[in-house]
């Protein structure tokens, strides 16, 4: 590894070692909260799944109800039946951290007086009744769904931002202190033993000309 360009000096001997130990403590603290997210991420990622499958299996179920129940209804009622039900939804976005990830927070809501519907009942069959109920249940759903695959996403993104800083700091800001850190104090010897020798041979020069 590439040492820094430092000066071979205490002072900056004593500066190195001090932001390898910030460096050190960094890479900790990081390494910690990517781990901590992951798992965080994990979990989501499992309630995703496992939401994605009961949307998609009860989607099958509700298409299949709306085709028997528009064998006996005309096309016009049903559409009309469904799109007057689905103007009773409501989503409030609000927002929430997880570790610091600001992530959505999605909250449906559906008031009685729009859920009772328009139509009059006396021309419906009661199975259309509960289809339409269905699909506010399974809108519910789907919006949840898209509040964990948002919250992956994000996390995903926060998640890798760490890891380039954790490797930054793990392969290239470590070793490049740790290297200056051993160039300095390699320098720094060197004087000291040239130093050492010049002060043996002052001292062994001033005894011969004493003994003179």
């Amino acid at each position: 590894m590439e040492k820094l360009n430092v000066n071979p000096n205490r002072m900056e001997l004593a500066e190195l070692k001090s932001k390898l130990m910030v460096a050190k403590q960094g890479h900790e603290l990081l390494k910690g909260k990517q781990d901590e997210l992951v798992h965080r991420f994990v979990v989501v990622v499992n309630q995703s799944k496992k939401l994605r499958a009961d949307v998609t299996e009860q989607f099958t179920g509700l298409y299949q109800e709306f085709a028997l129940v528009g064998a006996e209804i005309s096309p016009d009622f049903l559409e009309e039946a469904f799109m007057s039900s689905g103007n009773s939804s409501n989503i409030e976005v609000t927002e929430k951290s997880i570790m610091g990830v600001r992530v959505p927070q999605f909250d449906y809501s559906v008031s009685k007086e729009e859920i009772s519907y328009p139509y009059s009942f006396s021309y419906t069959n009661s199975e259309l009744d509960a289809s339409l109920r269905k699909c506010h249940i399974m809108m519910e759903k789907i919006v949840l769904l898209a509040e964990l695959e948002k919250t992956c996403e994000l996390l995903t993104n926060e998640i890798e931002k760490i890891r380039r800083r954790v490797n930054a700091l793990e392969f290239m800001t470590i070793p490049q202190l740790q290297e200056s850190i051993r160039y300095i104090q390699m320098k720094l010897d060197e004087n000291e033993r040239g130093n050492l020798v010049r002060l043996i041979k002052v001292k062994n020069k001033t005894k011969k000309q004493m003994s003179k």
